[in-house]
């Protein structure tokens, strides 16, 4: 060979040894970000989904390419952080080093709903999820049905992988539902004569019933009074409650009249004696210690506030209570609110 040939092959030999260390070396990652890489998927759109957070993607996509070849990428969702080069985004994808995400939700107000709102930050979709909690081996075995399973998923912030499958998913939300029906808990249910199921159904009427998390405790004493003498708990929540069961509408309902009191459905708490056989929201954790935790009064009405909107004032005879009625309903009608 001679020298200008060697001299030829040496200096490609150089240039596309540097090409490789600096398409392999270089930093590419823009910013910190979140890759995500769906189940079953191709280099390309392993390549789409990458390209926003890179500087480079026509680097990546021959590293991918190389790669690919000798090892599986693994779905999951992964962290970028900034200045990562091609073979470390490689790595973490070959490996699985995946980053946990962080999942909050609260106050979802059917199964359907919060399905949804899981899905919307998971690889499953709402459907899948909906159906895995309503044929869960685990929640049946733990005597759960579709009107109590929502008593499962206590409203926090818990880390999951992305690609979590939803048994895997829900089979988590039970650990942490025995962890929060802890020894302590459980006491002071007993204590109430109340379930933790039936404390999760009563904490669901309290927190429709008002938002103010300081009056809470009174609402949960005064539905107990109210069990404890057997009466019923006349809870409007319920009622508008079952007026969306049956009209399968999410129709906001201000003002219950007595023609609501008279649907006939087990969550109208006007026409029957005792709990509902389920939950009408999902509690916050708020609501049930403020059923755990409810004091001692002699209450046994309330009624809105029309002095401190948003709030209740309680009465102990129903003379009382009948006053507070008219004036509140004097107030809706000046608002102009007729349903």
């Amino acid at each position: 060979m001679s020298k200008k040939y060697f001299s030829t092959a040496f200096f490609l030999l150089v240039f596309i040894s540097f090409l490789i260390y600096f398409m392999a070396f270089s930093a590419n990652v823009k910013d910190n970000s979140r890759l995500v890489i769906p189940s079953s998927v191709d280099n390309q759109i392993i390549i789409n989904n990458a390209s926003p957070y890179l500087n480079s993607s026509f680097s990546f996509k021959v590293m991918l390419s190389v790669v690919s070849k000798v090892k599986t990428i693994k779905p999951g969702s992964y962290r970028l952080e900034k200045g990562m080069s091609n073979l470390n985004i490689l790595r973490i994808l070959t490996i699985g080093r995946q980053s946990p995400i962080k999942l909050t939700f609260n106050n979802q107000d059917s199964l359907e709903k919060f399905a949804g709102r899981v899905a919307s930050e998971m690889e499953f979709d709402s459907i899948n999820l909906l159906n895995e909690i309503k044929n869960n081996e685990l929640l049946k075995a733990k005597n759960f049905n579709n009107e109590t399973a929502l008593a499962v998923f206590i409203p926090n912030s818990y880390e999951f992988y992305w690609n979590t499958t939803p048994e895997k998913f829900i089979a988590k939300m039970y650990t942490e539902y025995e962890n929060f029906w802890n020894e302590k808990r459980l006491e002071k249910a007993k204590k109430i004569g109340l379930t933790p199921i039936e404390v999760q159904i009563l904490a669901s009427i309290v927190q429709k019933e008002t938002q103010l998390v300081s009056e809470r405790p009174m609402v949960a004493a005064l539905y107990l009074n109210r069990l404890a003498s057997n009466w019923p708990l006349q809870a409007d929540p319920t009622v508008v409650y079952a007026i969306k069961l049956k009209t399968h509408q999410d129709t906001i309902i201000k003002r219950v009249f007595k023609n609501h009191l008279l649907i006939k459905s087990p969550y109208n708490t006007y026409q029957n004696i005792g709990l509902p056989p389920g939950l009408i929201s999902m509690p916050d954790i708020s609501s049930i210690d403020a059923v755990l935790n409810a004091p001692k009064h002699d209450y046994f009405y309330m009624c809105a506030s029309v002095e401190n909107i948003g709030s209740h004032v309680f009465a102990k005879t129903l003379q009382e209570h009948n006053r507070n009625a008219i004036k509140y309903q004097k107030w809706l009608n000046n608002q102009g609110i007729m349903r």
